[in-house]
């Protein structure tokens, strides 16, 4: 039963999940707190631990469930499910977007796509950020979260200006890591 769980679970995630990762981290959320798979804490660890880790967050999400769920057969699931939607996808379109790309009302299409993409990943991201970074499990705030999001901020838009494309996001990963490191060290 918990095969099919997994399949159906993430099948919703796969043919829903629009825009990548981060557009599909709400629907992720929902289906892996509906089944009880893991809690909010658990998810925004599995979400820092995916984008620092290579390969699609959606996959790496679904095969870490999965096995956690039901061993290796529950990660082959879990990963087929939430992939063969977009295979299938692509293979069917392709052939009429090649036809279709140029045409205005395509173009309008996706136009209005990116900003509706950007609203939900900003929204995800302050979510996030609010619910996971300043606020405790239990309940309790805590200052340093908050003060490493801003100061991570001024680094990557401060270096935005410095430089043309900013800085790397391996290295921002890499500042992460060690004032998060620094601080909870210190506090430790």
């Amino acid at each position: 039963m918990i095969l099919a769980d997994l399949f159906i679970g993430f099948l919703k995630v796969g043919c829903f999940a629009f825009g990548g990762a981060y557009g599909a981290i709400p629907l992720i959320r929902d289906v892996v707190l509906h089944y009880g798979w893991m809690d909010e804490e658990m998810i925004a660890y599995m979400i820092a631990v995916g984008e620092s880790t290579p390969g699609p967050i959606m996959v790496n999400m679904a095969t870490y469930v999965g096995r956690t769920q039901a061993g290796a057969a529950g990660a082959a699931v879990a990963t087929v499910a939430v992939v063969i939607p977009s295979f299938l996808i692509i293979l069917l379109v392709l052939g009429i977007l090649k036809k279709i790309w140029n045409h205005p009302c395509m173009q309008a299409v996706l136009c209005g796509l990116k900003p509706c993409m950007t609203g939900i990943i900003l929204a995800t991201g302050v979510n996030m950020t609010a619910r996971n970074a300043f606020v405790l499990t239990n309940g309790a705030t805590e200052v340093c979260p908050a003060v490493m999001t801003v100061l991570l901020a001024a680094v990557y838009y401060g270096s935005r200006r410095i430089r043309k494309g900013g800085i790397s996001p391996i290295l921002l990963i890499v500042i992460s890591a060690a004032a998060g490191t620094v601080i909870y060290g210190i506090q430790i």
